[in-house]
């Protein structure tokens, strides 16, 4: 498996990234999936309870989906391997410890972290200071 699995290291090359667009998470049933193109959807997740997207606000609101709660999107720009140990928990404790919320999704090459809409700003710098 590819990517970097030295925490320390990395912790000190993540250079986290805050995406312009507010994002939704969304509760799409299944039999309207194949209504959304795959180019709509920045991310899909398979529950046993149902199928969750994120989607970019006016994609959201374009499927009429709920927008009440938008999230801001963190890419951490380090490749971080699927096999490294600590990253998403030194992301999260820190952000917690300044009342954040962090929604994590590994990606193969990077971890996005979706942050309340308005926490995207203080959540990067937060992220900048880590050591």
């Amino acid at each position: 498996m590819s990517g970097e699995t030295n925490l320390d290291l990395l912790v000190a090359n993540m250079r986290p990234e805050l995406r312009t667009d507010l994002y939704a998470f969304c509760l799409v049933p299944e039999a309207h999936l194949a209504e959304i193109p795959l180019t709509d959807i920045d991310v899909l997740v398979r529950e046993h309870e149902g199928i969750t997207l994120v989607l970019a606000e006016a994609v959201a609101r374009r499927y009429d989906f709920d927008v009440a709660n938008l999230f801001a999107c963190i890419t951490l720009q380090v490749h971080s391997s699927l096999e490294a140990v600590g990253l998403t928990a030194v992301v999260a404790t820190r952000l917690a410890e300044q009342g954040i919320s962090a929604n994590v999704i590994a990606g193969y090459y990077h971890d996005h972290i979706y942050v309340a809409a308005a926490d995207g700003a203080k959540a990067v710098e937060i992220l900048q200071a880590l050591p």
